[in-house]
């Protein structure tokens, strides 16, 4: 008989939900932020793997590399570079920690700057992940409304000037300005101005999640609200997980001191992967803009045909906005259609999505929408996997009533 290790669970551990052996993708696997895996650069990054551990395996004797806590030196720099050319950032190496991913950069900003009872303002449609994280530290997600330009400007202000009066002044300001998870809005310029503008009226601090911001497919987007602060009042965290591989695990994060000396005591892992770490600063230089240029024309193909797919599938029963960058689409159905059962049923059909409510804060509110992600799938396993979804969302709900021109139920 196995040993019995329930009554011994911590309370964290026994609040959680019983995760399940993984059995593998189904058929049809619109869900996560996958990559489409013939676009890793396997050759170039095998390459450098050689030439870095024959010239400086010998460097991974010391924990840190002599690098210190915050990683990769090399790395930190390029980082910094990178950072000046595409998003008109100017920071130094000082100010970047080396993360796994961006996961662990969201972490340490809130263990560093959040206690139980406090509040964060954030986008009312969001990345699952923060707002559970928020919600497992008893933090309050306060949903600030989105429209086609990303967070709503006189939302914001409402928020900040009602919790301020009443003595909940929020912790933070969490955004992802450039290509929103999960809905793709790009924020403009003069909003992110506004942005600062009551994070300073308020005395707020912004932490800016610009994860995707790599993937806007005209190559062109707006400088990161940390680039027009001058006040050092926005925290800031990207990956390469978008762009280069998700298994890779490399994030950063960049924080001004003496904020970064009080998170790095916060993150007790010994560090990130030093192999990861020197092929990363030998790769970057030399591919890593024309490994981008190369992924948005593959990634806007994608997007149309999902776009094409729910058209014809679909018809006027779903509403979208067509993507500019990223590799999701958030697509709202009409109210009868509950995600949460269709994910259920789909699911067993071989297809999953993202229910709306996951990805939302008021996630009761959202039941009629998903997130669909394009970035794995193929073109044609795009089509059919749309295709299926419909015929699955009209037994379970009666809708589309029609698919490319065909009606259904008699």
């Amino acid at each position: 008989m196995a040993f019995d290790f329930d009554s011994l669970l911590s309370t964290a551990a026994a609040a959680k939900p019983t995760a399940v052996p993984f059995k593998g993708y189904p058929p049809y696997h619109f869900v996560g932020g996958n990559i489409d895996e013939p676009t890793v650069p396997a050759e170039a990054l095998a390459d450098a793997v050689g030439k870095v551990i024959r010239e400086q395996g010998h460097a991974m004797a010391k924990y840190g590399m002599n690098s210190g806590a915050q990683g990769y030196l090399p790395l930190r720099e390029i980082i910094c570079e990178g950072l000046k050319r595409h998003t008109q950032m100017t920071v130094t190496p000082g100010e970047v920690l080396v993360t796994n991913g961006s996961l662990q950069a969201m972490d340490l900003v809130n263990r560093a700057l959040l206690d139980a009872g406090d509040a964060v303002l954030l986008e009312a449609a969001n990345y699952a992940g923060a707002i559970n994280k928020l919600r497992a530290l008893a933090v309050e997600p306060v949903p600030i409304e989105l429209d086609q330009d990303g967070m709503r400007m006189d939302a914001l202000e409402r928020a900040l000037a009602e919790r301020t009066a009443a003595g909940r002044k929020p912790k933070f300001i969490y955004t992802i300005p450039t290509i929103q998870n999960p809905t793709g809005t790009v924020m403009p310029i003069e909003r992110r101005r506004q942005m600062l503008a009551l994070a300073r009226q308020y005395d707020v601090p912004i932490f800016e999640d610009d994860c995707y911001a790599d993937l806007v497919f005209s190559g062109e987007r707006p400088p990161a609200i940390h680039a027009l602060d001058d006040e050092g009042r926005v925290i800031y965290c990207a990956t390469f997980s978008k762009t280069i591989a998700p298994a890779l695990r490399m994030g950063y994060l960049v924080a001004p001191w003496p904020l970064m000396g009080r998170i790095l005591p916060l993150k007790t892992d010994g560090g990130c992967s030093a192999i990861e770490q020197m092929v990363l600063a030998e790769y970057l230089p030399t591919h890593f803009d024309a490994h981008v240029a190369a992924l948005l024309p593959m990634l806007k193909a994608k997007a149309e045909a999902l776009c094409e797919a729910l058209d014809a599938q679909f018809g006027a029963t779903v509403e979208y906005q067509r993507p500019v960058g990223g590799i999701y689409l958030w697509v709202s159905l009409p109210k009868t259609v509950d995600t949460d059962r269709l994910f259920q049923a789909a699911l067993a059909e071989g297809v999953e999505i993202n229910p709306g409510s996951q990805w939302t804060v008021d996630g009761a509110a959202n039941r009629h929408r998903m997130r669909l992600c394009f970035g794995h799938p193929p073109i044609e396993t795009i089509r059919e996997g749309v295709a299926r979804l419909a015929d699955i969302c009209f037994k379970e709900f009666g809708v589309p009533v029609r698919s490319a021109n065909v009606g259904r139920g008699g």
